[in-house]
């Protein structure tokens, strides 16, 4: 399995405070190990999973893209955009993939 971080997404956990980046670190851990978990998207988004999780009654959104090439070895590749709060979350992940 290959993880991808994303410049927004490993910003973001820079700056957050050493509970919320380990918060983070699990819920990364949990996505690597089942990556259907998150809620996929339509639309605009369509390809994308968010990931929600909680963090001191702070709801904390998480969005990647997983590919899954079923060869002879099976091999998962994740790439990780943005982690943050549900304000402008969506948005942001908009301008994100646009500029990528």
């Amino acid at each position: 399995m290959q993880c991808n971080y994303h410049r927004p997404f490993t910003q973001f956990v820079k700056k957050a405070k050493k509970p919320l980046q380990l918060s983070i670190e699990d819920a990364v851990l949990r996505i690597c190990k089942a990556p259907e978990l998150g809620e996929k998207k339509v639309g605009d988004l369509k390809g994308i999973f968010v990931y929600t999780f909680r963090f001191n009654n702070q709801e904390y959104l998480i969005a990647y893209r997983y590919i899954k090439d079923e060869g002879l070895i099976e091999w998962i590749s994740i790439d990780f955009y943005l982690v943050g709060s549900h304000e402008k979350f969506y948005s942001n992940v908009k301008i994100f993939l646009r500029n990528k």
